[in-house]
């Protein structure tokens, strides 16, 4: 049978829809979520075609300001089986993920279905992570990693990962990550998650509650026990741009104030410079959280601390506390993200003033 690979149009919806019910009992694409992944969506959505009708499809999503793909779905007609289009799709949307300037893709896979691991690994990937009670009928799910461009792979630390549970507790969440690297069995618990954002935060942002300073983090972190770098670009404190009321600027600048003055009885290393040198920091045993611009990856203006968990000639990797599941994202999709060290220098400036800032762990 020839087949024909093409984008995904609307017109193509009825025909999605059938072959889904065809392929799935559980778990099955929405006529919405079609919709979506056509017309608006980060991603690439590929059709097999043959004699006129649709026989398979392959669903692609990209994670923005990063080299991660993400294979969600791959579906083959009854019709087509056993002629090796699950093989050539997954050929197909490999190509498009490093059209796309991925590096790596990733996928999950119901651990009963042999023949698509068979597939899966036939073509070099492996697997990573098992998640418990993942399908609609608590089948567990394995999750598997390709990396489509063939350079040699670095070697990331084991970082365990967590989610913050706030808004506005991106920089604790980061905290707690990597003083669990540092210290292998500390427990990552979301009472600390909050004590750690009470202790580091600078009060106020442009609405609601207040992100954490770097000031704060490395206080919070010299408090218990290790010990810490803390870098940045600019003096003073953080963000007043992007608060109107006079009022709460003078509030945070009393709180910058008094961290400041913490940190000066402490033996954190305070450096101001416009360059953050990861791969240095990280064979010296350093854990690094860097302030990025959220634009980056979910375009929205916003200061975001994320974690280092390693680097390699072409990336650096990236631990996202921050889930946006109406992305169809899980918490594996925010681990270790590969980050080319051109983006990741893009994306660690801050603002008009091009902050730069991180704070650094390292054992003691």
């Amino acid at each position: 049978m020839e087949f024909i690979f093409r984008n995904a149009t609307p017109e193509d919806l009825p025909s999605l829809l059938s072959l889904e019910n065809q392929c799935f009992e559980h778990d099955r694409l929405t006529p919405r979520s079609f919709q979506w992944m056509i017309s608006r969506a980060h991603a690439s959505l590929i059709v097999a075609q043959a004699h006129g009708r649709l026989m398979g499809y392959a669903l692609l999503l990209f994670h923005r300001g990063t080299s991660l793909a993400r294979l969600y779905s791959i579906a083959i007609s009854p019709d087509a089986r056993g002629q090796g289009l699950g093989k050539r799709l997954l050929a197909e949307a490999e190509e498009n993920a490093r059209s796309a300037d991925c590096a790596y893709m990733r996928l999950e896979v119901r651990q009963d279905n042999q023949t698509a691991i068979r597939l899966y690994e036939g073509v070099g990937y492996r697997r990573f992570a098992v998640i418990n009670d993942y399908y609609q009928d608590h089948t567990d799910a394995l999750r598997y990693e390709k990396r489509i461009i063939q350079r040699p792979a670095g070697k990331a630390r084991q970082v365990p990962y967590y989610q913050q549970s706030t808004d506005f507790s991106c920089g604790p969440a980061c905290l707690l990550m990597a003083m669990a690297a540092l210290q292998p069995g500390r427990a990552l618990a979301r009472r600390e998650e909050v004590q750690l954002w009470r202790e580091a935060t600078t009060v106020f942002m442009t609405s609601g509650h207040g992100g954490c300073s770097p000031q704060g983090l490395a206080l919070a972190a010299w408090r218990r026990g290790f010990r810490v770098l803390l870098q940045v670009s600019v003096d003073g404190p953080l963000f007043l741009n992007g608060v109107r009321s006079e009022h709460k600027k003078a509030v945070i600048r009393l709180v910058h104030e008094e961290l400041c003055t913490e940190l000066q009885s402490t033996d954190v290393v305070q450096l101001y410079s416009k360059q953050i040198d990861i791969s240095r920091l990280l064979a010296e045993g350093g854990q690094p959280l860097v302030l990025i611009s959220c634009f980056r990856l979910t375009r929205s203006k916003a200061p975001h601390w994320v974690l280092v968990t390693g680097c390699d000639e072409d990336f650096v990797y990236l631990h996202d506390p921050d889930i946006d599941h109406s992305r169809h994202r899980h918490a594996l999709d925010c681990q270790h993200l590969p980050v080319s060290h051109d983006e990741f220098q893009r994306m660690s400036l801050f603002g008009g003033s091009k902050l730069r800032a991180a704070v650094i762990l390292y054992a003691r």
